[in-house]
């Protein structure tokens, strides 16, 4: 079979030059079956998938320090001093720089410096976790309330001063009807405020009070394990009528935070579900759960003398939920004397007397304007935060660029081999000026070309700074792995493969006969390799003769 295919003609005038000296990794895979494995043969069986491993990490091996290093970049080095390791680079071999004919210089790495991680710290000297953030979304009711965000009690027809009864009777095939008119309660943003504008309540009992509202936000803690609740409300004023008695107490605002839905509902002692969108808080089978600070579990701030003021709730442990809710709760004390009685207007046929409950046919209609005490009570949020340390996980990168304080100073600095001054020189040990000539210079440092640093965290290579703007080449190492084009093998190194590919199957097989064979062939790997070292050297006698021609000393036997 022909190992060239195609013509001169399409070699010369084509672009795979050169590559007659290289055999690819599938058909070095073939010649490899075909040689050593089949019957009567040192492997009877073996599939090629195992095969093809093995020869990728004899590929990676001999990658490392036989194959030649021919892979190389050339950048010109920006302001940032810094060059992106290529993506397939393992190791460098040579960094230089190239001056204005071409030539290379040598440039040297830096050991008395780094780039290391530069711990983001607070002014305290404590590691930095993030920003103290508010999880709570429109903390301070800039925004319409919307379901998305805050959740509360929809105040509609019903919600008022007078009680919510339809009354309803049938009697001698008639039917009786009552309607009432309400003054209705308001929840409502004011002036980026929320308010809770609240009237008595007139109960069956007319013991007075007010309905109980609510409104909640749903918080997620997974990544948190301590909060603190602050919170900015007022009470709203008591109310006294031209007596001086007392018609309505300081309101009450309570700002909290609850390990269970309000939405859901809280469980009664008698197995009852209760929400916070029940709002009367009279039936003591069934209260709202707006009026009990109870449901308020994890904490909470109360407002209930009629000031307003900012209160604060620290160390509220979270760690056990991965989910909590701030619910604020807000309600009137009205008393009883406050409770206005209907007032009838007479519809049925007798005009002497009023309509009463269950007549045929009559209608009892209340008036807002005959109730005496109608001016709401006003409870007020302004703003509420659930603030937590810091949510990053991990320790946080001072700066954004991943370039340290140690390393912008070695930048700073006048590189080492353009300085003239002993005393101005890192990379050694004097301090102070002297004079004199300089003494057992570390040759590494005799020379103006420049250093580098390889911050291999980062995948960056930093220079000096008298780099900056020149060409530079990176002669790199790779593992050979990649495209099938890139995976090739040298011919001087086709012989090392088979032994590396053998040994390596032998070596991991239970077969006692392979077993016996692995020694034989790990000292057939090693000299292949040695060999496959020496012939990729390219070390010819004419030119280390010319070099040794050139020296003055004498060559001793």
């Amino acid at each position: 079979m022909a190992l060239f295919n195609g013509t001169q003609n399409e070699y010369y005038n084509g672009n795979n030059h050169g590559n007659y000296q290289f055999i690819s990794l599938q058909d070095l895979i073939t010649q490899f079956e075909i040689a050593y494995v089949g019957e009567d043969k040192i492997i009877p069986k073996i599939k090629r998938a195992d095969i093809s491993f093995f020869a990728q990490r004899a590929l990676q091996e001999l990658s490392f320090d036989t194959f030649k290093s021919i892979k190389s970049q050339e950048i010109q080095v920006p302001p940032s001093l810094q060059m992106i390791l290529p993506h397939d680079y393992v190791g460098y071999t040579k960094l230089s720089s190239v001056d204005s004919a071409g030539i290379k210089h040598l440039l040297y790495p830096v050991k008395e410096t780094s780039n290391p991680f530069q711990v983001k710290q607070n002014d305290d000297g404590s590691y930095f976790f993030g920003e103290e953030t508010n999880i709570v979304n429109n903390f301070d009711f800039t925004t319409p309330l919307t379901s998305s965000e805050w959740n509360f009690n929809n105040i509609t027809f019903g919600n008022g001063a007078w009680d919510s009864t339809n009354f309803n009777a049938s009697g001698n095939g008639g039917l009786g009807k009552y309607t009432f008119n309400y003054i209705k309660d308001t929840l409502k943003l004011v002036n980026d405020e929320l308010e809770f504008s609240i009237l008595w309540h007139n109960s069956t009992t007319n013991t007075g009070g007010s309905k109980a509202y609510g409104v909640w936000q749903r918080l997620d803690v997974s990544n948190v394990d301590v909060v603190t609740l602050k919170a900015t409300a007022k009470s709203g004023d008591r109310q006294t009528d031209d007596s001086g008695n007392l018609l309505c107490d300081y309101g009450v605002v309570r700002v909290g935070l609850s390990d269970t839905d309000p939405g859901v509902g809280f469980e009664l002692a008698n197995g009852t579900i209760v929400n916070a969108n029940h709002t009367n808080p009279y039936n003591n089978s069934y209260p709202s759960p707006n009026i009990d600070p109870t449901r308020l579990n994890l904490g909470y701030a109360e407002w209930s003398d009629g000031t307003a003021s900012q209160k604060e709730l620290q160390n509220i442990d979270v760690s056990s939920y991965s989910e909590i809710w701030i619910y604020i709760q807000s309600f009137s004390p009205w008393q009883a004397g406050a409770v206005t009685e209907p007032v009838a207007t007479d519809h049925d046929s007798d005009p002497s007397t009023p309509d009463e409950a269950g007549t045929q046919g009559g209608t009892v209609i209340i008036s807002p304007t005959s109730s005496v005490n109608n001016t709401h009570q006003v409870n007020v949020v302004n703003e509420v935060q659930v603030l937590v340390d810091g949510l990053f996980p991990s320790l946080t990168e001072n700066n954004e660029d991943g370039v340290s304080s140690t390393w912008s100073n070695y930048k700073a600095h006048t590189p080492s081999e353009n300085n003239i001054s002993d005393y101005e020189d890192y990379n050694n040990d004097i301090y102070w000026p002297n004079s004199g000539k300089r003494y057992g210079l570390d040759p590494q440092y005799a020379q103006v070309n420049g250093s580098f640093y390889i911050d291999e965290l980062r995948g960056k290579i930093h220079f000096s700074s008298n780099i900056s703007g020149e060409t530079v080449i990176l002669d790199y190492i790779s593992d050979s792995l990649g495209t099938d084009e890139e995976m090739q093998v040298h011919k001087f190194a086709e012989e090392a493969m088979y032994k590396h590919i053998a040994y390596a199957i032998l070596s991991t097989s239970s077969n006692p006969m392979h077993q016996n064979l692995a020694p034989r062939f790990k000292r057939e790997r090693f000299a292949a390799t040695r060999q496959a070292k020496l012939r990729l050297s390219n070390i010819k006698l004419e030119e280390l003769t010319q070099i040794l021609r050139g020296k003055s000393k004498h060559i001793k036997k």
